[in-house]
Order: structure tokens, then C-alpha cells, then sequence
């Protein structure tokens, strides 16, 4: 697991081993915070779509190293024990979720909720915009249901042609939203981060589940909107811009100039999708070509009886004559 292409790659990749991070996004929201302090004064934080825990183990080191610090972390994955970390495995679209979650915080509302989920990008972007946005809204929806006032919301947000009537929306339930990009967030990627400050419900606001914040039969053309319904997000970068570029390679020595050493990932996925592939592929069986004498003759169509071969016989002088006379013109 990469030991060629992302090593000499990605520098966030090996950094995030050298460290102890599972993932190279722990970076991301190292950076967030550098920019908007999101872990001041919090004491209990959310990670919805925590898998493979990155994020979690930043926030169990920024908060639950406070001793009174709690962090949940839900995923329908499976994920490896973090300490410091209650972790639920359900759907955030359940309002058994939410509860599950205030649950654990005694029935204390959340300081802090996070969402680094993504889909499973098509390379259509219209399509991924879409399906991000509904993935957004859905951790908006359990944050209304577990976010105390003034308490902060981040996600994972893709920038495109009809993002103004996502920013809309949140700006429905917080004083404070911004379109953040970590400098570890590669430039080649539409990814960037809403953060989303001071929560703020509208008077008489009651959260559902069952509702939707955003139905997906709406106009194309109301999501540009404009004149006084329309929200200008300011965009921020974060991160020391003279930190390594993501979309830059560097040489595996990158500062004493030591010989490079291989890092294992410091958590392997648990049952990950592609384990299967895997496992075919370490035996050789992967996109095998199968030759025809690897099949059984059983499986081969055999022919109860040879094909007849064609009959010849010779033309007749007058026959000759005939065809020559039809075909002239």
C-alpha cells in the first residue's frame, strides 16, 4: 500500500505515516483550526462519516486529551478502536442516530460537529456536486439535532455552478459561513470546506429527519440566485503558504537527506471493499486470460455430428454457355 506511486507522490501521504495519522486528511483539519481556532472552548465534538478516523484522532488529541473532552465518531464503516473515541456505527440520515449520539454527551448538546464524507466520485461533476450536497445536508440535518447555540458546523463542501443555494441554506442556521481551502487540499480538486460558526436556528425551527432541508425537485435556474436572496461566501485559504504543495512531488529526502525508509500505514482498512480484488490479485487471479486449454472439454460445445462438407460437381458445356449469356449486358 503504497510503497511506489503515493510515496514519492504525495508528501501529505507520508507525512500523515510518519506522524501516526491514518489518513492524509488529519492535515486538513489541523489546518481549519489554525485558521478559525475550531477547538476553543469545545468540549464534546461529532465526526459524522468518521471513517478511517483521521479526523477523530485529531479531535480525541485537541479535545479529548482535556480529560472532559467526549468525541463520537459515526460511520456506517466499520472502524479500529481510537482511544478517547465512542464510536457508533449507523446512518446519519436516522434520527436513532442523533439520539444515540446525545446519549453519550449525557444529553448535553455538541460544541463541535465535523464531516469529512465524501461519495464515490463518478468524474461527472454535476452529478458529484449533487450527491455531495445531499451528503451535506444530511450532516446538517443530525447537526441541528445535537449542535447547542453557537456552536460550530464544518464539512466537506464541492464547489460548482449551483453551490450559492447550498451556502444559502446554511446560512439559514449560522451567523458566520466561509469557503475554506486547506493547503493540503490538492488545487486539482473541486473540495473545499464550509465552516459554519455561531448556530442560530430560525425562531420556531423544530428538526426532522423525515424532511429535507433541500428537495431534489427544485428550479435549476432559482439556484443562482440573486439581488437581496443572494449569499456571497467569502473564500479562505488555510495553511502556511510555504508548506509543501500538494500537487507537488518532492524526493522521498526531504529534509537531512537520509536514506527514504518505507512507513506502514498506521491503520490498515478493516474489510475494505476491494479486499476481495485483493485477495484474487495476491494468487494471480485478478484479470486472468483464460486460454482454451485451461477450460474442461466439458464446457467446450461439441457437435454430435461433423458438418457436412460442401457437394462438387462439373458444369455442363451448354450450363457454361447459359451463365455466360445471363450475365452479359
Amino acid at each position: 500500500m503504497g510503497r511506489t506511486s503515493k510515496d514519492k507522490r504525495d508528501v501529505y501521504y507520508r507525512l500523515a505515516k510518519e506522524n501516526g495519522w491514518r489518513a492524509r486528511s488529519a492535515f486538513k483539519l489541523l489546518q481549519l483550526d489554525e485558521e478559525f481556532h475550531l477547538f476553543q472552548g469545545v468540549t464534546r465534538a461529532v465526526d459524522l462519516c468518521a471513517a478511517p478516523g483521521s479526523w477523530s484522532q485529531v479531535l480525541s488529541q485537541k479535545i479529548g486529551g482535556q480529560g472532559s473532552g467526549h468525541v463520537v465518531a459515526v460511520d456506517l464503516q466499520a472502524m479500529a478502536p481510537l482511544p478517547g473515541v465512542l464510536q457508533i456505527q449507523g446512518d446519519i440520515t436516522q434520527l436513532s442516530t442523533a439520539k444515540e449520539i446525545i446519549q453519550h454527551f449525557e444529553g448535553c448538546p455538541a460544541d463541535l460537529v465535523v464531516c469529512d464524507g465524501a461519495p464515490d466520485v463518478t468524474g461527472l461533476h454535476d452529478v458529484d456536486e449533487y450527491m455531495q450536497a445531499q451528503l451535506l445536508l444530511a450532516a446538517l440535518n443530525i447537526a441541528t439535532h445535537v449542535l447547542k447555540p453557537g456552536g460550530c458546523f464544518v464539512a466537506k463542501i464541492f464547489r460548482g455552478r449551483d453551490v450559492t443555494l447550498i451556502y444559502s441554506q446554511l446560512r439559514v442556521f449560522f451567523s458566520s459561513v466561509l469557503c475554506a481551502k486547506p493547503r493540503s487540499s490538492r488545487n486539482s480538486s473541486i473540495e473545499a470546506f464550509a465552516v459554519c460558526q455561531g448556530y442560530d436556528p430560525p425562531e420556531g425551527f423544530l428538526p426532522d429527519l423525515t424532511k429535507p432541508l433541500l428537495d431534489h425537485s427544485y428550479d435549476p435556474d432559482f439556484n443562482q440566485l440573486d439581488g437581496p436572496t443572494r449569499i456571497i461566501v467569502p473564500f479562505v485559504t488555510c495553511g502556511d503558504l510555504s508548506a509543501y504543495d500538494s500537487d507537488r512531488s518532492y524526493p522521498l529526502d526531504l529534509e537531512d537527506g537520509s536514506e527514504y525508509k518505507y512507513t506502514p500505514p498506521t491503520q490498515p482498512p478493516i474489510s475494505p471493499p476491494y479486499q476481495e480484488a485483493c485477495t484474487l490479485k495476491k494468487k494471480g487471479r485478478l484479470a486472468k486470460e483464460i486460454r482454451p486449454q485451461d477450460c474442461p472439454i466439458s464446457t467446450v460445445d461439441t457437435l454430435s455430428q461433423p458438418l457436412p462438407l460442401p457437394q462438387r460437381r462439373t458444369l455442363l458445356a451448354s450450363e457454361v454457355e447459359d451463365n455466360e449469356m445471363n450475365c452479359s449486358p
